[in-house]
């Protein structure tokens, strides 16, 4: 699956060239040579030449967890500074600035973006409708529970923030992909979840530094799934996607909810433990049914994983993340072929288009 082949002939119907290529998820694509080549225990997918030695290499969440331990660091702090191996402070600072802003755009575009999604599904956008009823816009129906005095308004939020990116995903806009395009409205949502319902009365500089906090941690725990098993739904079926993002989103908000390494680290596995064995069923090969309504669905999950771990729990768990990120890619490549962004099974052959 997310193999390409492109070859060439001459005019005498001769091969002269053939080559092909294998998306991997995360934006990254890698040609067969590439799978072939290189150390097996070196991350897949192209990166930057160090300008120096990165200080804490690790290579699982309990090598990150001894670290922060050791060097009296939290997450964030590590990432920071394996980070300046690459760039200075003020380069991390600027990225995570831009990112955050491309974020918050898309959400922004996602809410006032009217009409029916490319593909042939006709699929409503529904982001501006919810948009308007939550700002009053619009008066909700008749016996409808107000937004304003709904005890889980703040959850419709989260969920109009993920529809809002997907929606503008499947429309062929700009988005992050954090860590694909298909989950890409998972972080954006629980990051502004954080932005405007935990941290809205801070000051901005103080809410700036915990949106970096937040992607930063949220980035620890993605480099783990991608060195230790695959961000590709190709490979790992939905749980490598949403399952991915839900579990990073979980632990960039329990680390600006203030929680401890261990708290941190276990939200990441609730995020993760409670979506194996999520399919990518999409239909009609459209990253828009079940994919666009289900980046509500892991933002949600995150949310309450991370109150769970830091709220509720002390750190301590039996199952740790470096095991579920393990069950996870024994369970993707267990998972038959059809249930993996082929469109062959699940949805995609029960919901009829006619």
């Amino acid at each position: 699956p997310n193999g390409l082949r492109c070859s060439a002939w001459d005019g005498q119907g001769n091969s002269i060239l053939s080559r092909e290529y294998f998306s991997i998820g995360g934006g990254f694509v890698l040609s067969s040579d590439d799978l072939c080549d290189g150390p097996p225990d070196s991350p897949r997918g192209s990166q930057a030449e160090p300008l120096h030695e990165r200080p804490f290499e690790f290579k699982s969440a309990e090598q990150l967890l001894e670290i922060c331990a050791r060097e009296n660091l939290s997450i964030a702090q590590v990432v920071e500074r394996n980070e300046l191996g690459f760039r200075t402070s003020q380069q991390i600072a600027d990225g995570l600035d831009e990112i955050w802003s491309v974020m918050q755009a898309c959400i922004e575009a996602g809410c006032h973006s009217e009409g029916v999604l490319p593909g042939g599904l006709v699929i409503r956008r529904r982001a501006p409708d919810i948009y308007r009823k939550l700002t009053a816009e619009q008066p909700v129906g008749a016996g409808a529970v107000s937004p304003a005095s709904d005890p889980l308004n703040s959850m419709d939020w989260v969920s109009l923030f993920a529809l809002a990116v997907n929606e503008q995903n499947a429309a062929g806009g700009r988005v992050v992909t954090a860590p694909t395009n298909g989950a890409a409205g998972v972080i954006p949502a629980v990051c502004s979840y954080y932005a405007h319902f935990l941290a809205g009365s801070e000051p901005a500089q103080t809410r700036r530094q915990g949106v970096h906090d937040f992607l930063k941690t949220a980035a620890a725990v993605g480099m783990l799934y991608k060195r230790n098993a695959s961000l590709s739904a190709a490979e790992m079926g939905c749980q490598g996607e949403v399952g991915v993002a839900c579990s990073m989103a979980a632990a960039g908000l329990a680390a600006v909810m203030g929680g401890t390494s261990q708290q941190i680290e276990n939200a990441a596995e609730i995020g993760m433990e409670h979506n194996l064995g999520l399919t990518c069923d999409p239909i009609a090969g459209l990253v828009q049914v079940p994919c666009i309504e289900r980046n509500t669905m892991g933002a949600v999950q995150a949310i309450n994983a991370a109150r769970l771990a830091v709220l509720y729990g002390d750190g301590k768990h039996r199952v740790s993340l470096d095991k579920v990120i393990e069950t996870m890619r024994q369970t993707g490549l267990d998972m038959q072929s059809k249930y993996k962004e082929t469109s062959l099974g699940g949805l995609a052959v029960n919901v009829t288009l006619c």
